[in-house]
C-alpha cells in the first residue's frame, strides 16, 4: 500500500470515528437501582434525568438512596466508556483510536 493509500485509509477511519463518536453522544444509557433510582446519562456524560420514586423519600432512606443514584450514574459512565472502546476497536482496530 503507497502512502497516499495509507493516508486515505487513516482519513476514511477518522471521519468514521467521528461520525461514531457523535452518533454516541446523542445516545442516552439508562440505568435503575434498587427500583426507586433511575438516572439518565448521555453519551457525552451530562446527566439527563435522575428519577427517584416516591416511596424512596423517607430519612431513613437518604444515605442508601444518595448510593444508588452514584451506582446508577458511575454504570452509566462505565457502559459509555465500553461502548466507546468498541467503536474504537471496530473503527481503528484498536481500543485508543488512530493514534
Amino acid at each position: 500500500m503507497n502512502m497516499q493509500q495509507m493516508l486515505m485509509q487513516a482519513q476514511k477511519m477518522q471521519r468514521e470515528l467521528q461520525k461514531a463518536q457523535n452518533e454516541l453522544k446523542a445516545k442516552e444509557f439508562t440505568v435503575s437501582k434498587g427500583g426507586a433510582v433511575t438516572v439518565v446519562v448521555k453519551g457525552d456524560h451530562t446527566v439527563k434525568t435522575v428519577s427517584v420514586d416516591e416511596d424512596a423519600f423517607d430519612k431513613g432512606n437518604k444515605e442508601m438512596v444518595e448510593e444508588m443514584i452514584a451506582l446508577a450514574i458511575n454504570e452509566a459512565i462505565e457502559q459509555i466508556n465500553k461502548e466507546s472502546e468498541a467503536i474504537n476497536e471496530r473503527i481503528t482496530g484498536r481500543s485508543g483510536g488512530l493514534f
